[in-house]
């Protein structure tokens, strides 16, 4: 049973002679006249395709891309201790990068269009999951070249793997003189070939690809050393990555929850919102269309963070409409937001229209009622200096009679205070 499982599973079935496949990798390293210049228009493509940020393009340029050889060239090599075949492979995969790096690099220092867009930055921060997509990417890529039947796997493998956007990236890096990108970029690039490499090592081993001549015990191990040595400085900092990636992940989905739970629950429009999750303590930037919070309502919010697992952060909540355009502004020119000036405007107009309305609009009808003789009648509010929010605020009415009505004007206004419970109140005739 268990001998026709192993049998089942086995990669021997349908395996490619081994010479041949050995000959038809070491003709694809080579990087020179026809593969150079398909090179040089893959870069070019998947170039535009970053520029642009069309996906559907990147993908193209990955599968045009004949950068696998090299790579693979180098997992064999090891595999069979043919270092003839190793410095060759490590050569042209040296003169491809720099083609690549040079190539990218020319085209976004002429491009007029510098934003870095999406599909750029996701390409400048690699992680533990880098590594898994290169390495079973690469399994599959030299699985299918050792098959008599290669079949459809090798331009899925070329996606998966996606050696052309990181290089491109890393040539956007150096046009826009951003170390940061292009050290990202090329580390995520070394992550795909590295893994690659090692996925071909592996199966070649399995296969058990004869070595091009005998090597001493002490040798081969040697090698091994230097794979794991390799594998773990490659694994260790993408490890560190991939767990920063998931604490903000989760810092994110926390901050999601607590601003529904205390603010759109309660009925509070959110205009502005920003995360600064690299700073110490985070913090949660927000501004809102109506809503004024007290000092004690503040302090309240940044004691529930720490009920709700977000330790370390404050929230800071912008009230002051200068500091709230302006932010919102800056968020329009880099996030190319849909809030405008205008819409701010409209919002202080609004509530400085708020400040003197009076919103109980039966008010007026019952005027009408109670008193007849009384018409146009209109009702709101008025301030002693309308340029100091403390400033107290008074009802007044206006109306028109034909003749004066003092006394009902007497009925009226104490009829008034006691409706709006307001000591304040003047009546004028028009």
């Amino acid at each position: 049973m268990i001998q026709k499982f192993i049998r089942f599973i086995s990669l021997h079935l349908g395996e490619e002679d081994k010479q041949r496949v050995l000959e038809n990798v070491s003709d694809d390293i080579s990087f020179r006249g026809s593969n150079l210049w398909i090179l040089a228009c893959a870069i070019v493509i998947a170039s535009v395709g970053l520029n642009v940020n069309s996906t559907a393009v990147i993908i193209g340029a990955m599968l045009i891309s004949p950068l696998m050889g090299p790579i693979v060239g180098a997992g064999f090599a090891l595999g069979t201790y043919n270092f003839q075949l190793l410095k060759r492979s490590m050569k042209n995969l040296l003169i491809a990068t720099i083609v690549s790096l040079l190539v990218s690099f020319i085209y976004f220092s002429l491009s007029p269009f510098k934003e870095t867009q999406s599909e750029l930055l996701a390409r400048t921060s690699p992680n533990i999951y880098d590594v898994l997509i290169a390495f079973f990417g690469g399994l599959v890529g030299v699985i299918a070249i050792t098959r008599v039947k290669k079949g459809n796997p090798i331009p899925g493998v070329a996606i998966a793997t996606a050696l052309m956007p990181p290089l491109c990236t890393a040539g956007y890096g150096l046009a826009v003189g951003n170390w940061i990108y292009f050290f990202g970029a090329f580390y995520l690039y070394t992550i795909n070939c590295f893994f690659i490499c090692i996925a071909t090592f592996l199966i070649i081993k399995y296969l058990k690809y004869q070595p091009i001549k005998l090597v001493d015990k002490k040798y081969e191990l040697q090698i091994r050393y230097g794979i794991t040595a390799l594998i773990i400085i490659m694994i260790v900092p993408s490890s560190y990555l991939a767990y920063n990636l998931l604490n903000e992940k989760k810092f994110n989905q926390d901050v999601d929850q607590f601003l529904n739970t205390e603010f759109s629950q309660k009925g509070y429009t959110l205009i502005y919102k920003k995360l600064n999750y690299n700073t110490s303590p985070k913090k949660i930037e927000l501004a809102f269309l109506s809503k004024k919070f007290s000092a004690d309502e503040l302090k309240a919010l940044n004691n529930q963070l720490k009920s709700m697992g977000l330790l370390n952060t404050e929230v800071v909540i912008k009230q002051d409409a200068t500091d709230i355009k302006s932010e919102i502004l800056n968020e329009i020119g880099q996030q190319a937001s849909v809030l405008s000036e205008k819409d701010i405007a409209i919002n202080n107009l609004r509530q400085k229209v708020e400040k003197y309305s009076i919103k109980d609009s039966g008010v007026v009808k019952e005027i009408k009622i109670l008193f007849p003789e009384f018409y146009n009648v209109s009702i709101g509010k008025i301030t002693n200096n309308p340029n100091t929010d403390s400033a107290n605020v008074s009802s007044i009415i206006l109306y028109q009679s034909q003749k004066e009505e003092k006394d009902q004007e007497l009925k009226l206004k104490d009829w008034i205070s006691e409706k709006l419970s307001d000591k304040n109140v003047k009546v004028i005739r028009q």
